[in-house]
């Protein structure tokens, strides 16, 4: 089984485990859960909304929650708020719970936390619920060339 987030990582060769799961529950704590992974290196994707009408996808650990000052200020905006859920599946293609950074429909500038940079391997959802990658968060930074800002809320 594929989907455009894996085709996309193979196209660019860059290394990845595939890890399937039985998705029950949307969330990265569910299958954090179902696979054995720790919390805090599972990123949950996130479609954030910014006031000039631009959205970005957001990197988060599953154990945290994001700042909405802190993405604004990142990404130059004033305010930032979290995409609806028919906004976030038309740009990325994907169904919420299943969304991927990867082979996005329209290509989103990508922010990271930074303390995922930290770990020598992450899951990041590939695209459809139940399927995750397992690969080196550098990768994803330099494949997505994604900006590292310290988004965590306080």
């Amino acid at each position: 089984m594929t989907t455009r987030g894996i085709q996309f990582l193979k196209s660019g060769k860059i290394r990845h485990q595939v890890i399937k799961y039985n998705h029950e529950v949307k969330g990265a704590e569910f299958a954090a859960q179902a696979v054995g992974f720790p919390l805090s290196q599972t990123i949950k994707t996130l479609v954030v909304a910014l006031d000039d009408k631009t959205f970005a996808l957001v990197l988060m650990p599953g154990d945290r929650q994001l700042s909405m000052k802190k993405i604004a200020a990142a990404c130059g905006a004033k305010r930032a708020a979290m995409a609806d859920t028919a906004t976030a599946q038309r740009l990325t293609g994907y169904l919420v719970g299943g969304i991927s950074p990867f082979g996005t429909q329209k290509r989103l500038p990508v922010v990271m936390e930074a303390s995922l940079q930290g770990f020598a391997e992450v899951m990041v959802n590939a695209g459809r619920r139940g399927i995750m990658v397992k690969m080196a968060p550098m990768d994803i930074i330099a494949v997505l060339k994604a900006k590292i800002v310290d988004l965590v809320q306080e």
